[in-house]
């Protein structure tokens, strides 16, 4: 009988399966991040004839501002008289938790409308005037769309009924994308008026304000037995079908066509740029008097379809060395040289005793900036890093700084999209940064989403080509999420990558430039940082027979994504043979080494070592090198303290 059923059976291999239209399983970075969100949400309450009365939710998109709903705040009357708690909620061991109280100042700012109900509010500092931001962090908001698609979860964090703070992350979906609203299935109750509405990545997508009734066909609401809905029935007796938010996108728009006095559009620009505001953003008509607190009622006019934007460099450097403002054009003395054009800085003939060299290899974004400029920030976090290791430090003469930025910006103009307006950048960096060529362009989709996926995200299910863009835009905010690293920066150095690795013109070029400069006999020390990697490892199938490379070192480098090392003109992650020793350092928060550590994909080759870069400059050449850890590398080997085994 047994020996039948054995035979006649079928059984998968697999013993585990998901189950359900979503993978459910999450990264376990979703719970601290979850953590570091809630608690930028506020319980808001009333002094009313000596009792307090918990009114709505709030939470903090500033250092300083606090937003909820119209609902909440009709009017300034009612802001002056409301107070904000944060840490209104119970600890790890589920006792209550000492709440910190603060007082809002809603004459500094107050902007409210009520058809997108929303109101957004001053929160005064605490007592040593610290903004309240820098204790509870806040939430960076973005103009950008798609942070969520039909179907994706939805997680809520609020004071429903006035209790301890409280979170819905079970059995909620999107379910309508209207222009101004989203409309999602999750539970919540009066007092969870004015909380954020995450997506799995903790972006606010919108601002939950209410729910959706079932109607019938002359608008009329419904009971939940199907008859027509009377005032004296209660709100229990009304059939709701969904919960509804404002989105996020709309809200920044409407604020981004008030006219403001320079005060409260400082306080605006604290949001940070990808809100539409902040460094970049352009001057709005400023008026004085009191702050408006809505325009007349209307429903905000549809939001435009994303279209192409400016090329990445003029939008956004991230490679760049410490201390030089985005955008900043550090010419060289005199005329900047050409576009085009093969500078590039030789080390002395004497630097570590002539036979050894040191050569910097750069990143993208460096266009029209001064190479020996570029030379002294990259030696300057060399030696901070020497020093902290207690090795001697070095002079920037003595390094070899091939720089093909100029080269770079010029062989990729012909695949920028048309530059457009800071808004449509950060609206839609995938469409503004995206390669041109549609080559291109699929290897630059396909490196966000691998990206994303390696750092967590569930891998999407096959989708209808009209869903691509949506995986893409979600990859993108996964990683945005991550690193914390705006999605423009990423979206731009991804664009970069691709671009050099689909057209072998561009890459024919960027080798030419860099080996003007290169030694062409003796011992390399070789270091790169971001696409410099990439442009590094390509250079040893072109390097004289004469140079021995004794230490390659890169740092921030994209080498462990598949869709990077399978395009290498070393034929993908193999050996490196014309290398001694690779040593390779990364940042966990960095989002171009996602992939890292390199050992998996490159066979345990490189020495590897995980180091903590700062939020804002995860990515940064010259924090990379101010680790003892990577300057001891560098630094044995011009010392002659390391003893490299060839072979």
């Amino acid at each position: 009988m047994e020996a039948t059923r054995a035979a006649s059976l079928d059984r998968p291999s697999m013993h585990e399966r998901i189950l359900g239209v979503a993978k459910d399983l999450q990264a376990w970075s979703f719970l601290p991040r979850g953590a570091r969100a809630a608690r930028t949400v506020g319980r808001i309450s009333v002094s009313e004839n000596g009792r307090e009365l918990p009114i709505g939710t709030g939470f903090l998109v500033s250092p300083r501002l606090l937003l909820t709903n119209h609902h909440v705040f009709p009017r300034i009357e009612a802001a002056r008289q409301a107070f904000v708690e944060f840490d209104a909620q119970v600890s790890v061991d589920n006792t209550p938790e000492p709440a910190k109280r603060f007082a809002l100042d809603p004459d500094t700012l107050f902007v409210a409308d009520q058809d997108l109900d929303y109101a957004l509010v001053m929160v005064n500092p605490d007592v040593s005037g610290r903004p309240v931001g820098e204790t509870f962090g806040w939430n960076r908001l973005s103009v950008q769309l798609g942070k969520l698609v039909l179907g994706e979860p939805v997680n809520i964090v609020g004071h429903p009924g006035g209790r301890l703070k409280e979170i819905s992350i079970r059995e909620n979906s999107l379910e309508v994308r209207l222009d101004a609203f989203l409309q999602y299935q999750t539970d919540t109750e009066p007092g969870s008026s004015g909380s954020p509405v995450y997506n799995d990545q903790w972006e606010v997508a919108a601002l939950h304000h209410g729910g959706v009734p079932r109607t019938d066909d002359q608008g009329r609401i419904l009971r939940r037995d199907g008859e027509v809905w009377q005032s004296g029935d209660g709100d229990d007796a009304v059939d709701w079908i969904s919960n509804e938010g404002v989105r996020i996108s709309a809200i920044l728009k409407h604020l981004a066509s008030l006219p403001l006095d320079d005060t409260r559009g400082r306080l605006l620009a604290e949001m940070g740029p990808e809100s539409g505001f902040g460094d970049g953003a352009a001057p709005r008509p400023a008026v004085t008097g009191p702050a408006p607190q809505r325009e007349p009622e209307r429903r905000p006019e549809p939001e435009p379809e994303p279209g192409p934007g400016p090329g990445p460099a003029d939008a956004h450097r991230v490679d760049g060395p410490a201390g030089t403002p985005a955008g900043e054009a550090a010419h060289r003395p005199g005329q900047p040289p050409a576009l085009g054009s093969g500078t590039g800085l030789p080390a002395g003939p004497t630097a570590f005793g002539g036979d050894l060299h040191l050569v910097f290899v750069h990143g993208r974004a460096q266009q029209g900036r001064d190479p020996e400029r570029l030379r002294r920030y990259w030696t300057a976090g060399l030696n901070c890093g020497l020093t902290r290791a207690g090795l001697p430090t070095i002079e920037p003469a003595d390094v070899c700084f091939p720089f093909y930025g100029d080269r770079l910006a010029e062989a990729l103009r012909p695949s920028r999209t048309a530059p457009r307006s800071l808004e449509e950048l950060v609206a839609d960096p995938i469409t503004a940064t995206a390669p041109v060529p549609a080559t291109a362009r699929t290897l630059y989709e396909q490196l966000i989403v691998e990206a994303a996926i390696r750092a967590g995200m569930p891998a999407a299910r096959p989708a209808p080509e009209e869903a691509v863009a949506d995986v893409v835009h979600q990859g993108l905010s996964w990683l945005a999420a991550v690193t914390d690293l705006d999605r423009l920066a990423i979206a731009a150095i991804f664009a970069d990558v691709a671009a050099y690795l689909d057209d072998r013109q561009v890459r024919d070029m960027v080798l030419d430039c860099v080996l003007r400069t290169m030694p062409r006999s003796g011992r390399v020390v070789l270091v790169g940082h971001s696409l410099g990697t990439v442009v590094a490892v390509d250079l040893l199938t072109r390097l004289d027979p004469m140079a021995d490379v004794e230490l390659l070192v890169t740092v921030g480098s994209p080498l462990g994504m598949d869709g990077v090392n399978h395009r290498l003109l070393v034929g993908g992650s193999r050996r490196l043979d014309r290398v001694a020793r690779w040593f390779n350092a990364w940042c966990p928060t960095d989002p171009v080494t996602i992939g890292c550590p390199l050992g998996d994909d490159w066979h345990g080759e490189p020495v590897e070592t995980s180091v903590a870069n700062p939020a804002e400059r995860a990515h940064d050449i010259e924090e990379y090198l101010t680790h003892p850890e990577v300057a001891r590398e560098i630094g044995g080997v011009l010392t002659g303290r390391v003893q490299l085994a060839v072979g």
